[in-house]
């Protein structure tokens, strides 16, 4: 599963590359502007048609503050910290803003957690937001950054009885949300699902404020709308999957209309211990790093939360598992890359993508 320093897997070609197919002399619009800025342990990068709104980024910055707020496993005062660290009963209508006696909703928590909950029984188990204790053991947490030298499979197997979406329940008792835990060692981590939704948010602020042509890009998961400056429909770049890779070297590129496409990988965010890999991508129904042929998987889905958890759901699968799946979702579309025995890469995807690649396999 993907941690909230999940590393870019997705290069997004706006700019220059943000008009690829377009009629040679297509001019960029100035009406365009772009905004970066940081969440999330990554960047975040808006490209927008601006229809002369003024303070954008500071709304854009406050949204993803609040959610960060509530989501963030690296904030001690976040709600899901603050869950984590609870032992049976959490009550999620206290929440204390920096000490102070203020409170704030949790919503994006609750959508977060329903999300991740919906994820988990759509595929059997293969997507697990109580994997945190695992994440953790592996170095790839909020705890301490470390290599596993020596891997106790006695340690992991304790660790499991605190994985599955069937250890917290969510309820509601006289206007008060309350989370139940089976036992205190079960934590949540949101970092699969909460990027995707931070991505959806940007988007539906822009959208309140009356943009109608947009790109937002939060690590490499985005959202398009519209148009791109150049006219036409907004262009994104898959990644070559392959360790030492260029975050500009791309698999391939497609275009993305209305729609919202993220990718997971293991080829980035790893580390090596005696000749073994260990990736940050962890199996909850085992308890280690997944290791399997599917070297990235991008989803496309109407909105990026989707597509964020799916993608990381299909590498815990593995490319057997994950396309028939993929292929019996509605909405969902995806885009693997596998690896082959000889150490070359093949490609394949779900039905829904042959006309957009057809022209790639000729």
């Amino acid at each position: 599963m993907k941690t909230l320093l999940h590393f870019v897997t997705l290069a997004l070609l706006t700019g220059l590359l943000s008009g690829c197919g377009s009629p040679s002399g297509n001019a960029i619009s100035s009406d365009y502007q772009i905004l970066e800025g940081e969440t999330m342990g990554t960047y975040y990068r808006v490209t927008f048609d601006n229809p002369g709104i003024e303070e954008v980024q500071p709304k854009i910055d406050s949204i993803l503050r609040q959610l960060n707020l509530e989501v963030s496993t690296y904030i001690p005062q976040s709600t899901i910290s603050r869950f984590n660290r609870a032992d049976s009963l959490f009550n999620l209508n206290t929440n204390p803003v920096d000490g102070a006696a203020d409170t704030y909703p949790n919503d994006h928590f609750i959508r977060n957690f329903k999300a991740a909950l919906e994820v988990y029984h759509e595929t059997e188990g293969y997507f697990d937001a109580t994997v945190m204790p695992l994440v953790n053991y592996w170095g790839f947490g909020y705890t301490e950054k470390r290599k596993v030298a020596r891997v106790d499979s006695l340690v992991i197997d304790s660790l499991l009885q605190y994985v599955g979406m069937d250890k917290v329940e969510l309820q509601r008792f006289d206007d008060t949300d309350l989370l139940i835990k089976a036992l205190p060692g079960v934590k949540l981590d949101f970092s699969a699902v909460a990027k995707g939704y931070g991505v959806d948010l940007v988007g539906q602020l822009l959208s309140s404020l009356g943009v109608q042509h947009f790109l937002v890009d939060i690590g490499g998961e985005a959202l398009a709308k519209g148009k791109s400056p150049r006219g036409d429909i907004w262009n994104l770049g898959i990644n070559v999957p392959k360790e030492g890779a260029a975050v500009d070297e791309i698999q391939t590129t497609v275009p993305l209309k209305d729609r919202a496409l993220a990718t997971s990988g293991n080829y980035r965010n790893y580390y090596e211990v005696e000749g073994q890999k260990y990736s940050h991508t962890i199996n909850a129904k085992t308890g280690y790093p997944e290791r399997n042929t599917l070297l990235s998987a991008s989803v496309f889905a109407d909105d990026c939360m989707t597509a964020d958890a799916y993608a990381t759901a299909f590498m815990t699968m593995g490319i057997e598992k994950a396309k028939p799946m993929a292929e019996s979702l509605a909405g969902i579309e995806a885009y693997f890359i596998y690896g082959l025995p000889d150490g070359g890469m093949a490609v394949t995807y779900t039905q829904g993508l042959k006309e957009l690649f057809q022209s790639n396999d000729e």
